[in-house]
């Protein structure tokens, strides 16, 4: 059967991802189309005609030329030269005028705090450089008189150590991460794993839980777990981190705490435009 032959009941479903009993209110409706065209460019496919998007969305063709014409009215597409449709003015306006955050810290510190005021420990920020190594680039502070407190702000750490680089290291592209695994891992801390084959099972449980934990395996005395944070293509950039001194860090809090990292990861996340982090 074409997609030309849908009934208007059928294509809602299609747009809308099949959700519920396809009850959706018109309103409702009109935007999962759209949001459902939006969603067909891409760098690769800058620019589509009529006919590409109605097979790519599962709309008839008349009901696909009508929703055009309203977003292109209000700015979310525009017509090009060859009448096909690309992207419109208004989305360009939006993502320039600075209401999207731009890094990693203006999209977490909002987020951070608000972790900070749910813990009461010190939240760390943590950003995955190019050389596959991390950096601490920001935290909030525990108000605890004895606290973790970050000092080495920008100095490369290797992801082999610490939950922060943990989270990491569990998210990269599987031949990345073997690659750093596959060097000697040395002591930094008498807790530091240096098993590759134990810390490739941590990380395996990272990936399942959404978080990675720390036992004073890079700084003595510091417990730690971190979650992370993905960007609009997915990719792991970076992990938010909950650290404090061992005596307020039981193995039971530490799996308390990971959750709470995990859902503030998440948020931010959504911030730097990951639809399923």
């Amino acid at each position: 059967m074409g997609w030309a032959k849908l009934s208007e009941t059928t294509e809602g479903r299609a747009a809308a991802g099949a959700q519920g009993n396809g009850a959706a209110k018109p309103g409702v409706q009109a935007i999962d189309r759209a949001v459902a065209i939006l969603k067909c460019f891409s760098p690769r496919r800058p620019e589509m005609g009529i006919s590409d998007l109605a097979r790519a969305t599962g709309l008839s063709t008349s009901t696909t030329h009508r929703i055009l014409a309203s977003m292109q009215a209000n700015g979310l597409v525009r017509q090009t030269a060859q009448r096909q449709y690309a992207l419109g003015s208004l989305l360009v306006q939006l993502a320039r005028s600075g209401a999207f955050p731009t890094t990693l810290r203006d999209a977490a510190m909002g987020a951070m705090r608000e972790l900070r005021a749910l813990t009461d420990e010190t939240v760390g920020l943590h950003e995955l450089l190019p050389s596959n190594e991390r950096a601490v680039v920001d935290q909030v502070e525990s108000h605890h008189a004895l606290r973790r407190t970050y000092t080495e702000m920008g100095v490369p750490i290797p992801l082999v150590y610490g939950a922060p680089g943990k989270a990491l290291l569990a998210f990269l592209p599987r031949q990345e991460a073997e690659a750093l695994l596959a060097g000697p891992i040395e002591a930094v801390t008498p807790a530091t794993v240096t098993d590759p084959e134990r810390l490739r099972a941590e990380l395996e449980e990272a990936r399942r839980a959404g978080y990675a934990c720390s036992y004073s395996e890079r700084t003595p005395g510091i417990r730690t777990v971190a979650a992370p944070v993905f960007d609009h293509e997915s990719r792991v950039v970076g992990c938010i981190s909950v650290s404090g001194p061992e005596s307020r860090m039981p193995e039971e809090r530490m799996h308390e705490l990971g959750p709470q990292a995990r859902r503030t990861a998440r948020t931010v996340s959504e911030v730097l435009g990951c639809a399923q982090p």
